[in-house]
């Protein structure tokens, strides 16, 4: 993730204080030391732990500087929350690329020395680096640090997805690869790569790993005892466990391979360490141990390097807030978000770290300076904003599509995902979670989740057909029919590809082809002329300036897809995506489990139950169709496990599904019915033939299923005069990430079927579970008894 890129110039603090009271013992807490008062400390603190514990942070750890002193430092939530280690201030994080400042620092050293040279050409610097291309303007050290070398964001070798942790000259090395994409000096283009370039730079220029050269020059002069870019096993015991997560409602551990440019995104470190790190920028580069580097050489990188935007200086990412001068680094790495800033004026900074991936710590950190700008100088505390949840039932209200009413190629939508609510920009970007505002009126919601918060605001139309953003009517468009079919050609391109830790989605919505990348950033694709299947990023995106290829099979389905021609992303095999029954390999035959299933008893309950009444759902209503898959051998395992083709729910169960399927008619359309009462021995048998990699889709039979009580039904849509089934993002029990209810994947046209089939369902008091769209449960399922009779024993006629 790119760090906050800010516009103006820098200039060094003039106040320069004789001592430096910044003592590295490890400390849980620190402070509140003036200017920061207890009742300023109280507080951020309280805003701190809500914002924890409303975006399910798990650890996160902050420190604020104001002079010479770290006057206050606390962890939030638990490093381990399975041992209930809390978080401390002296926690350490994965700080991304935060690191790429201390890079910058190492060689602007070797620049002092002679060793380096800022514009000589970088080949100069690292024999056999030649990225080909066609301007003949050399690429040199000011341009990569100040990211205007023009060239690709993520190497092909030891780039963001690679776990293969190749050496830092393979990484760099691999660049001859790619192609220079813009004339150096010409734009800011942010480049992962390009300070790996710095870094092996530093390394050969000065003869000693790049690590030790860091270590000795900059992290031991100022104290930072617990920060390293390769840290000790002490010093890794100190990370906090981090996660990822999707906008679906995935989440798994977050990966700790090494980067093959460690330094553009590999330091580990405390945030009092990085405290430290700003103290010693606030006075010319002295740490308590000595300095590590000449004022003048400080006052270098702060200056914007580039007149046309200023964003970056040599490394620092340079600009102005609230008419102050500010300077700092962003950083996102698997699982972590940090954010440091400083307002060098003022000598007032802050760093904050979090272990949940690309988690908003910047608005944290704003927070806290206006804090300490408030206290400095004798104005009243900022306003700590907060939110509320959405009241029951306003997300299903809310959603749907509105379309700019100047522009109606500008569509917003809004996704009702479990409840909550997201709004998916007309240009794309992240999709943000609404929530009603504290104090705010009852038309209107402010943005807030895990990747913004407490950002801009959304008011809507009394009757909710029209919603102001930006400045900017949307008005709800008509969704009782279907979007039109992808176009034939992109068909082969859609789906995923990648790895487990970074999945790349492509998709099409709003007749557009579309990427998600990096789990969270939704970019639009165009077309690049004269190029097949080859799509260019937009300006907004992290890939700006590159495109997207993909190489077909002979099938006509792409194989992979290849960014900017060099990081390639394998197509990830999904058995079923091609239509056919998804399979599982049993760990035991069917046949042998089944003796012990049904001399096996379901748990027991205490009750009270309603009185079963299985019904037959077609003798309610005759034209709901029956695709009884687990009375064939259509199904995951592969053997039929039920004896005849029945349908069977409690009666309030089945008469709220019949009038489902009555809603649909209008439409064309109706329920096809795949499984419905499952006897709890069906259920056992399912758990213990299915791997444990795939046991999160199966109901563990020591807690029964709502299968098992009648209350529950496994369904697509069917077309009512034919039967045929409408073809949907994913196949009825594929274990996949694509059978989740809310996977963004896919089509537009299949995402509106499954959308259709979920609203009908839910007027009648079900409920879709997250990783299956097809699986609903009907609302009164506690009422009923855990069932465990076959078929045959059951005499389920209507009256």
């Amino acid at each position: 993730m790119p760090p906050r890129l800010l516009p103006a110039l820098l200039l060094r603090p003039l106040l320069l204080l004789p001592t430096l009271a910044c003592p590295a013992i490890a400390q849980e807490e620190i402070g509140p030391q003036a200017p920061m008062t207890p009742e300023a400390a109280s507080a951020l603190e309280a805003f701190i732990a809500r914002e924890v514990d409303r975006k399910e942070i798990p650890a996160l750890s902050i420190a604020l500087v104001a002079g010479d002193r770290i006057v206050w430092a606390r962890g939030f939530g638990s490093a381990d929350p399975e041992s209930g280690t809390p978080a401390t201030a002296e926690t350490v994080y994965r700080v991304g690329s935060v690191s790429k400042l201390f890079t910058d620092i190492a060689a602007m050293q070797l620049v002092e020395q002679g060793q380096l040279d800022l514009d000589a050409p970088i080949a100069d610097a690292i024999p056999g680096l030649a990225i080909p291309g066609p301007f003949d303007e050399p690429i040199t050290l000011r341009h990569l640090m100040s990211h205007r070398a023009g060239i690709v964001r993520e190497p092909p070798v030891g780039h963001y997805f690679d776990p293969s942790g190749p050496t830092l000259a393979d990484t760099v090395l691999s660049l001859n690869n790619t192609t220079r994409l813009l004339p150096p000096g010409a734009k800011t283009k942010y480049s992962n790569a390009g300070l790996g370039a710095v870094g092996l730079a530093v390394e050969l220029a000065s003869g000693r790993p790049f690590a030790e050269v860091v270590r000795s020059g900059i992290l031991r002069p100022l104290g930072m005892d617990s920060s390293d870019f390769e840290p000790s096993p002490e010093l890794e015991g100190k990370l906090p466990q981090a996660i990822m997560w999707s906008y679906d409602g995935r989440t798994f551990p977050a990966p700790r391979f090494p980067l093959g440019y460690a330094p553009a995104g590999s330091l580990v470190a405390s945030m009092p360490d990085l405290g430290r790190f700003l103290i010693a920028l606030f006075h010319d580069g002295q740490g308590p141990n000595g300095p590590i580097l000449q004022p003048e050489t400080l006052d270098r990188m702060l200056e914007p390097q580039f007149d046309d935007d200023g964003r970056f200086g040599l490394g620092f990412a340079v600009g102005s807030w609230q008419g102050r001068r500010r300077f700092g680094h962003g950083g996102a790495v698997y699982g972590f978000a940090t954010e440091l800033a400083a307002l060098p004026d003022e000598q007032l900074g802050v760093a904050v770290s979090a272990s949940r991936d690309c988690a908003d710590v910047d608005r944290i950190a704003e927070l806290a300076l206006e804090t300490l700008l408030a206290l400095q100088e004798g104005e009243p505390l900022p306003r700590f904003p907060r939110s509320e949840p959405l009241p029951d039932g306003l997300a299903r209200a809310l959603r749907g599509r509105f379309a700019d009413e100047d522009d109606p190629g500008r569509v917003v939508e809004l996704l009702d995902i479990d409840g909550l609510l997201l709004l998916v920009p007309p240009q794309g970007g992240f999709l943000t979670e609404l929530r009603c505002p504290a104090d705010g009126p009852d038309n209107a919601l402010v943005v807030d989740g895990p990747l913004v918060s407490h950002g801009p605001t959304i008011t809507f139309s009394d009757d909710r057909n029209a919603l102001t953003l930006g400045g900017d009517t949307f008005r709800r468009l008509p969704d009782d029919q279907p979007p039109p079919p992808a176009p034939d050609e992109w068909l082969g391109l859609i789906g995923a590809y990648g790895w487990d830790h970074n999945v790349l989605e492509i998709l099409e919505r709003e007749g557009r082809l579309y990427a998600l990348i990096e789990w969270f950033f939704l970019d639009p694709l165009e077309p690049v002329t004269g190029q097949t299947d080859t799509f260019a990023f937009p300006n907004s995106s992290l890939y700006h300036d590159e495109t997207i290829a993909f190489e077909r099979s002979p099938s006509g389905r792409a194989s992979r897809a290849l960014l900017a021609g060099s990081v390639v992303f394998e197509r990830r095999p999904i058995a079923g995506e091609d239509g056919s029954t998804f399979r599982v390999v049993p760990l035991r035959p069917v046949s042998e489990l089944l003796p012990g299933a049904l001399a096996a008893a379901p748990p027991t309950e205490p009750g009270p139950f309603r009185e079963p009444e299985l019904v037959d759902l077609t003798a309610l209503d005759p034209t709901i169709r029956l695709d009884i898959r687990y009375a064939t051998d259509t199904n995951f395992l592969g053997t039929p496990f039920y004896s005849s083709p029945r349908a069977l729910m409690q009666r309030p169960a089945a008469e709220a599904l019949v009038r489902a399927h009555q809603e649909l008619e209008p439409d064309g359309l109706g329920l096809l019915i795949h499984d419905a009462y499952r006897p709890w021995y069906v259920t056992k048998m399912f758990y213990d033939a299915t791997p444990p990699e795939s046991r999160g889709f199966v109901a563990h039979p020591a807690l029964g299923s709502k299968h098992n009580r009648g209350c529950a039904v496994d369904l697509t849509l069917c077309d009512r005069a034919t039967g045929a089934p409408v073809p949907m993002v994913a196949g009825y029990d594929e274990f996949s990430d694509r059978a989740g209810a809310f996977y963004l994947g896919g089509t537009s046209r299949r995402r509106w079927y499954r959308s259709r089939l979920r609203q009908a369902m839910e007027d009648q008091g079900f409920t879709v579970i997250d990783n299956e769209w097809w699986h609903f449960d009907y609302k009164d399922w506690p009422s009923y008894p855990i069932g465990n009779l076959p078929f045959e024993a059951i005499n389920a006629e209507a009256p």
